[in-house]
């Protein structure tokens, strides 16, 4: 098995490039700083966002799929009921019109994606 990235400091990681690249993130839910599972939340300021969560692809490498996307409320509410089925889930929000949350570049849990 590869090894993993502790989410704490991938959250850290990517939170430090987004800011360089001139785009607001904050932490909503901070989780287990070493096995909690990450979603992320890119709200497009207006209105509508979209949700990504970590997951494996088949060969077992790290991506990230598309959970939801609507309505900002409705991703809220998505987000409200994962985090009371697990207490160790981080949950970050970018801010960008755009939409860009730079994901699938450079490295990821697992040195992937």
């Amino acid at each position: 098995m590869e090894p993993r990235l502790a989410s704490g400091i991938w959250v850290q990681a990517h939170m430090r490039r987004l800011a360089m690249m001139g785009i607001p993130s904050f932490v909503v839910a901070r989780g287990d700083p070493v096995a909690g599972a990450v979603l992320v939340k890119v709200n497009r300021l207006d209105g509508h966002a979209a949700l990504y969560q970590r997951m494996n692809t088949l060969d077992g490498s790290p991506g990230w799929v598309k959970m939801l996307e609507g309505e900002d409320r409705r991703i809220e509410a998505a987000i409200a009921r994962q985090c009371e089925r697990d207490r160790d889930l981080w949950v970050i929000e970018i801010e960008d019109r755009e939409g860009r949350h730079f994901l699938d570049e450079g490295a990821g849990f697992g040195g992937g994606g």
